[in-house]
């Protein structure tokens, strides 16, 4: 595995997180109209800030069931279940109104960084999907595991940064056709991992089945 290939596929899950719908995009989109794109940026760059214990958390599971092919083919079946899910979600996805609040005072970091950590998918992703790809770029070696990383963040926080940056000057912009065909796009490309994490979940089951 290349550092090319996997800042690629780390760029590809980077970009889906980022545009997909939930309440850290609908607060980017909140804050900007409620207070400038400056706003919006801040709580875009939220995950770099506060996702560093998920994601170690997560690489801590799956060294603890490395040497384990049968739990650790399991959980890579729910990454895959999670990503399928994900995939269906965008091919899925009809235009809604994302409302968010407003205050007297921004508070943008702070938002941010507690939208995060109580949102459920970067533990749901992390753990089932983004750690396994992690470990297993760790161990190619030639800088795959900071090429998957830097792919992914600059792809999650630039999308997020786009989308604060577009309703600044134009008004919202999820929900729009140009927004529907790219969360299209974005569904089939997830339901695609999600077969090839399925099929690595059942190859892991099955050499568990056969020791």
């Amino acid at each position: 595995m290349t550092a090319l290939g996997a800042a690629a596929n780390g760029a590809a899950l980077g970009l889906s997180a980022g545009l997909s719908p939930g309440p850290l995009l609908a607060l980017v989109i909140a804050q900007t109209l409620a207070y400038s794109v400056r706003e919006g940026v801040k709580i875009a760059a939220a995950p770099l800030m506060s996702d560093a214990p998920i994601v170690l958390a997560a690489l801590a599971l799956t060294g603890l069931l490395a040497g384990h092919p049968l739990p650790l083919g399991l959980l890579t079946l729910c990454g895959a279940a999670y990503l399928g899910w994900c995939g269906l979600e965008s091919l899925r996805f009809r235009p809604g109104a994302d409302g968010g609040e407003q205050t007297t005072r921004p508070r943008s970091v702070r938002k941010g960084v507690l939208a995060n950590f109580l949102n459920p998918s970067p533990y749901l992703f992390w753990g089932g999907v983004g750690a396994p790809l992690l470990t297993r770029y760790w161990t190619a070696g030639g800088g795959a595991a900071p090429a998957f990383l830097a792919g992914f963040y600059a792809c999650l926080v630039g999308a997020k940064v786009l989308v604060a940056w577009i309703s600044g000057r134009v008004g919202p912009v999820v929900g729009g056709p140009a927004y529907r065909v790219v969360m299209r796009l974005l569904g089939v490309g997830l339901v695609a991992y999600a077969g090839w994490f399925a099929w690595e979940g059942w190859l892991l089951i099955a050499v568990g089945k056969t020791d």
